[in-house]
């Protein structure tokens, strides 16, 4: 951007509009909300205890001002926050004001309020695993099965460097059918779910592979438990957790120092029926969101794959890492 060329009346206008949207308090508080999760604009209602009207109207002033953008999921409109981009007029203001933002402390009963419609969607993806679980397979192969993506998130995975003694976490194996290619490439692999059900599939692949070193645990990769690994595996699952970017940011602390976490995801789509069919609480994610979450989580982002699928839908196969020397990875 030329730091020198004459601010037309245009371009005044388009700084105009961001310093007017910015000059407000509950936009300025829709923004902090926006920046780990997106949100429709009934939820954004409820959070601020205002009518959908006059939400949609605050809304309508940020996505003017290019501060947020929107993507639709099947028949709602779900809105984020925008990324800077310090190459447009106004970038360096945008970025500056994101900045303060992030330092402001949303109001207790707004982040009570977020907490409920976080509560909800999770009670909503429960509800669907508790009457479907038996036809999980088929209803994940609707979308994006193992066979899909295998050999591109298998390509990734070969890339990486581990020692012999690696171990390897998957979280929510599924019905259990990536765990052999973890069991020939790692020393140790430990299986995490919170499905009784999901986890006897599992077993039975052990079972029948003759998988001895795999451990399967009956647990919430969330929680508090002390497992960590060289390389954590998260295939199919980040759509299913209420707040994707606190689960990434819990689960990276499983990850040792130098270790790898894997993430296969959809991309961002529009296909409102995977709510219904497969209990999907995200339709996909946006790359750049998944890179953002992961940085806030502490790790670096590697080498990504994207796999084209027939159905209209694309995969992306993400590789993030852990400093050799972080050491500070937390508790739990």
């Amino acid at each position: 951007m030329n730091l020198n060329a004459p601010i037309t009346p245009l371009r005044s206008d388009e700084l105009a509009a961001l310093c007017k949207a910015g000059g407000d308090p509950l936009r300025l508080n829709v923004l902090r909300a926006l920046a780990n999760d997106s949100f429709g604009v009934l939820e954004l209602a409820q959070i601020f205890d205002i009518g959908q009207s006059g939400m949609s109207h605050h809304l309508k002033v940020l996505a003017q001002a290019e501060l947020v953008a929107t993507r639709r999921e099947g028949n709602a409109i779900f809105y984020r926050r925008a990324l800077p981009d310090s190459q447009r007029l106004g970038g360096r203001l945008h970025s500056a004001l994101l900045e303060e933002v992030d330092d402001l402390a949303l109001p207790q009963e707004v982040q009570a309020r977020i907490a409920l419609v976080q509560q909800r969607r999770a009670a909503t993806s429960q509800d669907f695993f508790l009457r479907v679980e038996e036809k999980f397979r088929a209803q994940q192969d609707l979308i994006a099965g193992l066979p899909q993506y295998r050999e591109s998130l298998l390509a990734l995975l070969d890339k990486l460097s581990f020692a012999a003694d690696a171990s390897a976490l998957e979280v929510g194996p599924g019905d259990g059918g990536f765990l052999p290619d973890l069991a020939r490439r790692f020393e140790q692999v430990t299986a995490m779910d919170n499905s009784p059900t999901m986890l006897e599939l599992a077993r039975q692949v052990c079972e029948r592979h003759e998988l001895n070193n795999v451990n399967l645990q009956l647990a919430d990769a969330l929680g508090a438990t002390d497992v960590q690994a060289d390389c954590v595996v998260l295939n199919m699952v980040l759509h299913h957790f209420s707040d994707p970017a606190l689960a990434l940011r819990l689960l990276a602390k499983r990850v040792k120092a130098g270790g790898s976490l894997l993430v296969t995801e959809l991309c961002s789509h529009d296909q409102g029926w995977a709510r219904d069919a497969c209990g999907d609480l995200w339709l996909g994610f946006e790359q750049d969101d998944l890179a953002r979450w992961a940085n806030a989580a502490g790790l670096t982002h590697g080498d990504s794959l994207y796999v084209g699928l027939r159905n209209g839908f694309q995969i992306q196969v993400r590789h993030f890492q852990r400093a050799a020397g972080d050491t500070h990875i937390g508790k739990f």
